[in-house]
């Protein structure tokens, strides 16, 4: 049989079961559902949970629950609850989350989130790349009051802020540059009546 009448008959067969139901019967829901898992199925009652996720420690909840609270306060717990997410200690692991609990600690004047911060903006953390300029102004914060790490990681990200611009301008010109080449750069295959053919 061709396939499209193999088709149009089974869309007609299906037409015809659903006509021969009532509107009641053709709204009404199962009671039970088809559940596979692999290559196993089986039919389970609709009030049956499937998802099981990870259970939840209460007490661990409230704790943190507790320190979010007072890190909204306190520089210091601010510290700490970012330091805690950047490790997963006691928490999911969230660099995002971490990263702006330790700006709250660092702009509340906590010395050594200002010095974490410089060092993460040097670096990168993560998805998150270096950011000399952005380390420049944490470590500056943190130099000022005396810290002697500070310093010195200070004195690298001006000089990779240095590096950055440099590439920066190199892109640019590259990129004014790069439209002259465009237009005079040479087609070897052009297009005739009879097809593509070389020049």
């Amino acid at each position: 049989m061709h396939p499209m009448l193999w088709t149009g008959s089974l869309l007609a067969l299906s037409l015809v079961g659903c006509a021969a139901q009532s509107p009641a019967e053709q709204t009404a829901r199962p009671e039970t559902v088809r559940i596979c898992q692999g290559n196993v199925c089986a039919d389970q009652h609709r009030s049956t949970t499937t998802f099981q996720g990870t259970p939840v420690d209460a007490e661990a909840e409230r704790r943190m629950q507790a320190l979010t609270q007072l890190a909204e306060r306190d520089p210091r717990a601010a510290y700490d609850l970012g330091m805690r997410l950047l490790r997963g200690d006691g928490v999911e692991r969230n660099s995002y989350q971490a990263i702006e609990w330790l700006r709250k600690a660092g702009d509340g004047g906590h010395l050594p989130a200002q010095v974490a911060l410089g060092r993460m903006y040097l670096t990168g953390v993560e998805e998150m790349g270096a950011d000399p300029a952005e380390a420049e102004s944490w470590l500056s914060r943190a130099a000022a009051r005396g810290d002697r790490e500070s310093q010195k990681l200070l004195k690298e990200a001006q000089a990779a802020k240095q590096d950055e611009q440099r590439l920066y301008q190199i892109r640019d010109a590259y990129r004014k540059s790069w439209g002259s080449w465009y237009y005079s750069a040479p087609y070897y295959w052009v297009w005739s009546s009879s097809g593509w053919n070389l020049r």
